[in-house]
């Protein structure tokens, strides 16, 4: 479904991580309950949940309830099925009685765009599909698209023209079309732990490319989020609690590393709606927040925005806290302050 991948490590104390990406085996002691692991596919990339329950079969049976909830949701957000809600919005410019979480996410979305001056934009899709059709081609340039090229698809381009309402969806401008994959796996992440705690679940670790934490791990204390070095994936750059015991139970990381459309790694799809191009003001930025939805949300906008605009930014979430690593691999906070684990 979603086109970028995360530098997000959750250390599960208990669980066997190690061979999911940037994970580490832990083990907790011999007294604390064994909780129900699963680990597969999810959104289009490597996934896991760690259930923390007595009862080992209603927790297995609360996973495949989970995995279904995000194939429910999946046929609603996905860019790749063509019979998904925001396909047949994108096919025709308007969608009557639309999935109320559509209509909730894309809200957020313009919200967001409002507040960072354009910066996140859920309008952007077609820049995204002129850089992936630039970049299939065999003899495509490196330096990516042509600035006429990108002119045009910018024209395209612009939130302040798309009107929701509960009972339908319009993008004004001819030829515009929406992507929701800045924010969309934060919220598949928020409606699978509500799910699972409306279910009496209250330790919970769900990784579906952004984090969220509910209680703690089996043998107590807060779960643990690593995030990694964007250039040396092995080498872990800070730790965080995350869930019962800290002030944040999401975290999400978002950087260019994620998805490059060709040669030159300074050219990925964190495009600038503003300009057309790549930003490339850090190598990765990484968010702390309640919901896994505002922690997806600010992390890719804040990669995207310029560092003289972000303060103003978060001052309007102060329960939220972001890193910004640098292409050396330094970590620094909101002002330019050296950071590391909260």
């Amino acid at each position: 479904m979603l086109d970028r991948r995360r530098f997000l490590s959750i250390a599960a104390t208990g669980a066997v991580l190690g061979s999911m990406p940037f994970g580490r085996a832990l083990t907790g002691p011999a007294a604390a309950p064994v909780p129900t692991i699963w680990k597969g596919v999810a959104l289009g990339a490597l996934a896991s949940m760690t259930l923390v329950h007595p009862d080992r079969p209603h927790a297995q049976a609360m996973i495949d309830r989970c995995l279904a909830e995000i194939d429910r949701l999946e046929s609603v957000f996905s860019l790749y099925r063509t019979d998904s809600a925001l396909s047949r919005l994108n096919a025709t410019g308007r969608l009557d009685d639309p999935p109320a979480e559509l209509v909730e996410l894309l809200s957020f979305g313009l919200s967001l765009a409002q507040a960072s001056g354009g910066a996140f934009d859920p309008t952007v899709q077609p820049l995204l599909r002129l850089y992936i059709d630039h970049f299939s081609r065999p003899d495509a340039s490196p330096f990516g698209p042509s600035a006429l090229a990108i002119g045009r698809a910018r024209q395209r381009v612009g939130f302040a023209d798309v009107e929701v309402e509960p009972g339908r969806i319009r993008l004004g401008r001819p030829g515009a079309a929406i992507t929701l994959n800045g924010v969309a796996q934060g919220f598949i992440t928020d409606r699978v732990a509500e799910l699972l705690q409306a279910e009496g679940f209250d330790d919970v670790l769900i990784d579906l490319g952004e984090g969220r934490a509910l209680g703690q791990r089996p043998e107590g204390g807060p779960w643990r989020a690593a995030v990694a070095d964007p250039a040396a994936p092995g080498r872990t750059l800070f730790e965080l609690p995350l869930g019962s015991g800290s002030q944040r139970s999401a975290l999400a990381t978002s950087g260019g590393y994620g998805t490059r459309f060709g040669p030159d790694p300074r050219i990925h799809h964190l495009l600038d709606p503003r300009t057309g191009r790549s930003a490339n003001h850090h190598a990765s930025v990484s968010v702390a927040a309640p919901r896994a939805t505002l922690a997806d949300g600010l992390s890719t906008t804040l990669s995207i925005l310029s560092p003289e605009r972000r303060a103003r930014l978060l001052a309007d979430h102060p329960s939220v806290r972001a890193w910004f690593v640098d292409a050396a691999g330094r970590v620094t906070g909101p002002s330019g302050e050296p950071a590391g684990q909260a």
